[in-house]
């Protein structure tokens, strides 16, 4: 197998582990409904998940620092395969949150693990396409996972799910061990050393873009299922196609925010599409109050995704200019800052649920938006601001 189907084929297991995260909102009613709880709590699944990712891989990481790569994959994914068929088999909400906590904790070192291997056995020159690659296959889990999903529950019940998860991981371990080759391990970065960057205004407010841009938009996302059958009023059989549609917007969108970036700058794009973000929650508000037409609400549902989405490879493009010598360190502390956005905004939005309404997610996911534009104008006025002060200097030699 050459390398680049080495890679392609990690891609489909960080597609796997995406799945996994992403699918709750996309069978989140299925849960309340036939586990007799409420929409809160279900969606609180996706908090538990988040949350556990967040501040334990970074720990798992550098604890297996030293590991040997193909090993701790083949590893970290027997204990995500465990997991999902505890998922699958374990009667009862309590025990399947303890099936998502262990789940997570294989999540996370598995995406991670296939990240760093993608990059060691890529070709001279091809470092960063490869990782792009992995990352894709995570995305697409939003664009083909989340709807599969909402399919195979519909048709064999929500549990299946998972099962069907299993069974791929476990055809995904074997491939693994056949087929990818030995990588050693790094020598670890401290935790200490990796929190030391918090210490700078400027990356602790550009992770603060990260929380607040992706917590609103979890706010709304994680209660996406029941927000456009209760609130939208679609129809169940159009369900799986919405989603399939708002997936395909974010891929886009995705696509979009980096040949924009390129083109026309990170501050351009990263504020204009937070703005369309925020225009974009405005008007489905606005949409499932004023009109019945579930074409024009999907319509702005895919306004939402292309916006939402433009801001991902903006934003590590961003994080990762604050701190060119720590990129590595940078993309880490994002993904955690994002694991941990997401378990706010699905708290935060089971809250508005429980306290105001289901229609008002999309008024609060805003709010968060709001406040991450805010905080890139600030941070964007300190960066113009610390180019002119180191410009004077060179400016006054010339004069001279």
């Amino acid at each position: 197998m050459a390398n680049p189907w080495k890679v392609y084929f990690l891609a489909i297991v960080s597609f796997l582990v995406g799945t996994s995260e992403y699918v709750i909102s996309g069978i989140l009613d299925k849960i309340s409904d036939t586990m007799g709880i409420s929409i809160t709590s279900a969606g609180q699944l996706v908090t538990v998940f988040s949350f556990v990712y967040a501040i334990c891989t970074p720990i798992l990481m550098a604890l297996t620092a030293k590991m040997e790569r193909k090993k701790l994959l083949v590893g970290a994914l027997g204990i995500f395969v465990l997991a999902n068929i505890l998922s699958f088999v374990l009667p009862g909400f309590g025990l399947f949150v303890l099936a998502r906590v262990i789940m997570a904790l294989g999540a996370g070192m598995v995406v991670v693990t296939a990240l760093d291997i993608a990059a060691k056995i890529a070709p001279e020159g091809k470092q960063a396409s490869s990782i792009a690659t992995v990352v894709m296959g995570f995305t697409t889990s939003l664009i083909i996972g989340v709807p599969l999903g909402r399919m195979i529950a519909a048709a064999y019940g929500w549990k299946s799910v998972f099962g069907f998860i299993a069974i791929t991981g476990l055809l995904a371990i074997f491939v693994l061990y056949k087929t990818i080759p030995r990588v050693k391990g790094d020598a670890p970065v401290p935790l200490s050393k990796q929190l030391a960057l918090l210490k700078s205004r400027k990356v602790a407010l550009g992770l603060s873009i990260t929380f607040f841009w992706l917590g609103g938009y979890s706010i709304a996302y994680t209660y996406i299922s029941p927000y456009l059958l209760k609130v939208a009023g679609l129809n169940e059989e159009v369900l799986s196609g919405v989603l399939l549609a708002f997936g395909v917007a974010s891929l886009i969108g995705s696509k979009f925010g980096g040949y924009s970036t390129d083109k026309w700058g990170v501050s351009s794009t990263l504020t204009g599409g937070m703005l369309m973000h925020i225009a974009a929650l405005i008007l489905l508000s606005v949409a499932v109050t004023l009109t019945n037409s579930w074409l024009f609400v999907v319509a702005v549902l895919v306004l939402w995704s292309f916006a939402a989405w433009s801001s991902g490879p903006t934003q590590q493009y961003n994080l990762i200019r604050i701190e060119p010598n720590y990129s590595g360190v940078m993309l880490g502390l994002n993904q955690s800052t994002m694991q941990l956005s997401m378990a706010a905004g699905a708290g935060i939005g089971g809250l508005a649920v429980d306290r105001v309404s289901l229609s008002s997610i999309t008024w609060f996911g805003t709010i968060g938006v709001a406040i991450a534009v805010m905080a890139s104008f600030l941070l964007f006025s300190w960066i113009r601001e610390e180019s002119r002060k180191t410009s004077k200097p060179q400016e006054h030699v010339l004069s001279d």
